[in-house]
């Protein structure tokens, strides 16, 4: 177990933004998690996974608790999926690169998605046609106050659109410490037609793709379109696409013809929230190191040492921008301290 006190927080943030912990404690066994716990009332506490999609506007007075627990493990097989069990620490994208290489179907899509294993659920991260609820079997989480482990199906997370159960009704209750996927081993699924696959395929002339071709596609789309965080601060997409009325988007198209969408049902269409951005000017913005990158405007960056308030400035901005210009309410995506 690891304790610094008066720690910079900038290496454990995707954003790169550098507040300061009072006091850092990471752990990597349940028994060193455990005895945090035991040791600290549950609003002393800071959980902290990969830092991937929070922006952070002041220094931290809890303790922040950095959740390092590694392993995967095959927890059961049958003759056409497999049940793996990864611990809240492993990387999302390395542990996605681990299922390509024992050729277990499902999560190729999620390629490159920034953070942890342990904030996947609690976000119910998603690309290209493909949600984590969609391979999610169960997670197993801790309990802040008593400290008893808990076991959390499909259901009971209720799953949405970059939402879950973790980010509401029981926000602040409870740290994840694994989750556990079924997986195809066989005859696998895929899922292409969504945004650029097809075309990204087409040009590299593969017409049967593998999930391992279909990560490679998605790994280089994503690497056009969206900044490394290891090169350029950032939390990938900082608001959602909104999802608006089957009457506002009729309104919308009158003037705006041109505007990609997506049917949700009868009454509920989604906008790519950057387009709606890029429309309103904002597409390579900056405001001294607070930007909006230059070939995603859902992505805003800093361009070196930006603070979380001047990011937070950006954002607000550009809400209130596209609630005069469309009338839509942008939600930011990331979690905000």
């Amino acid at each position: 177990m690891k304790v610094l006190q008066n720690s910079s927080l900038k290496p454990y943030n995707s954003f790169g933004i550098d507040v300061k912990a009072e006091r850092f404690v990471s752990v990597s066994s349940l028994e060193e998690l455990k005895s945090v716990l035991m040791g600290n009332y549950a609003e002393e506490l800071f959980v902290l996974g990969g830092g991937s999609n929070m922006l952070l506007t002041k220094d931290i007075t809890a303790t922040v608790l950095h959740i390092n627990l590694k392993g995967i493990k095959v927890v059961q097989e049958t003759e056409d999926f497999v049940y793996i069990q990864a611990n809240a620490g492993e990387n999302w994208h390395e542990f996605v690169l681990w299922t390509l290489a024992h050729d277990y179907g499902g999560l190729e899509n999620l390629s490159l998605i920034p953070g942890n294993i342990g904030s996947s659920p609690i976000q119910n991260i998603g690309a290209y046609g493909v949600e984590l609820k969609d391979h999610f079997v169960s997670c197993e989480a801790i309990d802040i106050q008593t400290i008893e482990m808990m076991n959390f199906n499909a259901e009971e997370c209720d799953f949405g659109y970059r939402n879950s159960i973790f980010k509401n009704k029981v926000k602040g209750k409870y740290i994840i410490t694994s989750v556990t996927f079924k997986l195809s081993k066989k005859n696998h699924q895929l899922y292409t037609n969504y945004g650029s696959i097809n075309e990204a395929l087409e040009e590299s002339g593969i017409t049967n793709p593998s999930i391992q071709d279909v990560s490679n596609a998605v790994i280089r789309i994503r690497q056009q379109k969206l900044p490394d965080p290891r090169e350029l601060g950032n939390s990938g997409s900082f608001f959602k696409n909104p999802v608006i009325s089957a009457g506002a988007f009729q309104e919308l198209q009158k003037e705006y013809p041109e505007m990609p969408h997506y049917k949700i049902s009868e009454n509920e269409f989604k906008i790519p929230g950057g387009w709606l951005i890029d429309r309103a000017g904002f597409k390579g913005f900056r405001e001294g190191d607070a930007g909006v990158h230059k070939n995603q405007a859902l992505v805003l960056v800093n361009y070196g040492t930006a603070t979380g308030k001047e990011i937070l400035n950006l954002a607000k901005k550009i809400q209130v921008k596209i609630q005069s210009q469309f009338k839509i309410a942008l939600e930011p995506e990331v979690n905000i301290f």
